[in-house]
């Protein structure tokens, strides 16, 4: 994709949604933390089914760990993984009060020094919680970026590099958001709803669909 293009790529986006939101509810960057982390291989919807409940007597790391594991699966016993979860949130929580005073770190090193938290979550979470311009790579950025041919890698992380260097900079902050969300409603993985698409002209993708008859 030529770099004009790619900037009214992203022009187009915004113009169709100005201050993206990601679609996790939280109160504070740590309950975002938690539901990033809880997030994996879950739907948002399912999640904050979850933690509606939760983040009613949980706000900080201390909270969770007063709470403890087997209080903390009695909320999330519907998502996914709950046990493998359950024991990660925990034992950042952990992490977060004896290295971090309690307080979720801006820095990627250290949110990667917590248990479940990879490069992705660490990325959402310095994104909506502290304003940093990262690229989160989950399933749908993942895919739009190699089905447009924006942004062609093999891996999450190749993906995201190559979305930094040639996202113009005015665009960066939001762009993971906008991505995000038009893989999730309109470059969908079976079936895209090209004739939809405000970008449609400017994607790369060969096997578009069209309207039914």
């Amino acid at each position: 994709m030529k770099k004009a293009d790619i900037w009214d790529f992203f022009h187009r986006l915004q113009e169709r949604d100005p201050d993206p939101k990601g679609e996790l509810d939280y109160t504070n960057p740590y309950t975002l933390l938690v539901a990033v982390a809880l997030s994996a291989q879950a739907t948002d919807i399912g999640v904050n089914k979850a933690t509606k409940a939760l983040f009613k007597v949980v706000a900080t790391p201390q909270d969770m760990l007063d709470l403890g594991e087997n209080g903390l699966k009695n909320y999330i016993k519907t998502i996914g993984l709950f046990n493998t979860k359950a024991k990660n949130v925990i034992t950042a929580a952990q992490t977060l009060v004896d290295d971090f005073g309690g307080i979720v770190p801006d820095v990627r090193e250290d949110l990667e020094k917590l248990a479940g938290v990879g490069r992705k979550t660490a990325n959402v979470v310095l994104n909506i919680a502290f304003g940093h311009p990262t690229i989160a790579v989950d399933t749908h950025l993942f895919r739009v970026g190699n089905r447009t041919k924006m942004a062609v890698g093999k891996t999450p992380l190749a993906v995201e590099l190559k979305l930094i260097k040639i996202i113009p900079p005015e665009f960066l902050r939001h762009a993971h958001h906008w991505l995000i969300l038009h893989g999730r409603y309109i470059c969908k993985a079976r079936r895209p709803s090209c004739p939809t698409c405000p970008v449609e002209d400017l994607c790369a993708f060969k096997d578009k669909t069209i309207l039914d008859d």
